[in-house]
């Protein structure tokens, strides 16, 4: 069977799918953008905005006084404590010498050196003093550091207590406002969908039909990239119950067109031969032939077969002979391959 459709409208067919898909690409980037920005017309939300304004800001105050403190102590405490290890250091060093000195002493016994013990022995006694106040000072920056951790982490108990319920009514906003951004975007889907449901009824089979497509996927694209995604989940009833609503809305459709197609087809197979001939555009005959199944019924039919000049199962021709040359060609070309007769003047 020839092929009834010319190389250029193949292209073209195709070409204007590129357009249709084209035109989707770029209202889809234009659309992403749109929705992009819908989350910048809600504030950002953050625990610290619903905190009890009575309570908060002045505990927050003692927090950071407390905060301060501590890093002051905790300045004070590395100091004497470095103070402490330098005269504990020196002390011990003192004693070993004064032990030494003194084993020396008892071994020659000599008065003389009495003066000189006496004034070792102030000396080491100095030293220990001032160990002993070093350890006092270092003690009571520990007492005072002590206090104030303690108190330090009742304020964070405090503290942790007030952001328990900011957390909780942060929480809430945030859904309010992700409830509020879906409104947006629906507001903006279903005129979309509601157009795109239009245009597939009325003009996607028109003359501008490219574009029609292209708005159709875009629309689609929209709802369920742009849309379905941040439905609020409520347990999953809300999207399960858009699910069930659009397989049913789809459902209903397809089985409604089916019934339409298939009594045509049954009305359309009641006809006489040559009515139902010239129901059937050219275009549409020809693809059906390319795809081996009846023009009339979309049945299969078994085009290399010879002697097969009808359909078996609706019964229109779909072989006939040339009125010149008899040349067994099919039925609904225009023009006789092999003499070039149109078929209208052959008749």
């Amino acid at each position: 069977m020839e092929r009834g459709l010319r190389l250029s409208e193949k292209w073209f067919h195709w070409a204007q799918w590129l357009i249709a898909l084209a035109f989707a690409a770029f209202l889809i980037g234009l659309g992403g953008k749109v929705v992009e920005n819908f989350a910048m017309i809600e504030e950002p939300i953050s625990e610290e905005d619903f905190i009890d304004p009575v309570q908060g800001p002045p505990l927050a105050q003692k927090i950071k006084e407390k905060d301060e403190k501590l890093d002051k102590l905790n300045g004070q405490y590395q100091e004497l404590n470095l103070v402490y290890n330098t005269a504990h250091n020196d002390y011990a060093e003192a004693k070993d010498k004064f032990d030494n000195w003194i084993n020396t002493r008892q071994a020659t016994a000599r008065p003389e050196q009495d003066g000189e013990l006496i004034a070792r022995t102030r000396e080491l006694d100095s030293l220990k003093a001032t160990e002993r106040n070093a350890a006092k000072a270092l003690e009571n920056v520990e007492k005072e550091l002590l206090g104030v951790k303690q108190a330090s982490t009742e304020l964070g108990l405090q503290w942790q207590v007030l952001m328990v319920a900011a957390q909780q009514e942060a929480d809430v906003a945030a859904r309010a406002a992700e409830l509020r951004i879906f409104l947006y975007r629906l507001a903006l889907t279903l005129p979309l969908l509601v157009l795109a449901v239009w245009l597939f009824v009325k003009k996607r089979k028109g003359a501008y039909w490219p574009f029609a497509w292209g708005f159709i996927f875009f629309a689609l694209f929209v709802f369920f990239v742009e849309l379905v995604p941040y439905l609020p989940s409520y347990g999953g009833y809300v999207r399960y119950a858009v699910g069930l609503a659009l397989t049913a809305v789809a459902g209903r459709y397809g089985i409604i067109a089916m019934q339409r197609y298939l009594a045509r087809q049954r009305e359309a197979e009641a006809l006489p031969d040559e009515e139902r001939r010239a129901t059937l555009s050219y275009d549409l005959a020809m693809t059906r032939l390319n795809n081996a199944v009846c023009p009339g019924c979309e049945r299969p039919i078994d085009l290399k077969n010879a002697a097969v000049d009808y359909c078996a199962h609706c019964g229109i021709n779909v072989f006939d002979r040339c009125g010149k040359c008899s040349t067994r060609k099919g039925a609904f070309a225009r023009f006789c391959f092999s003499c070039g007769t149109a078929a209208q003047a052959a008749q």
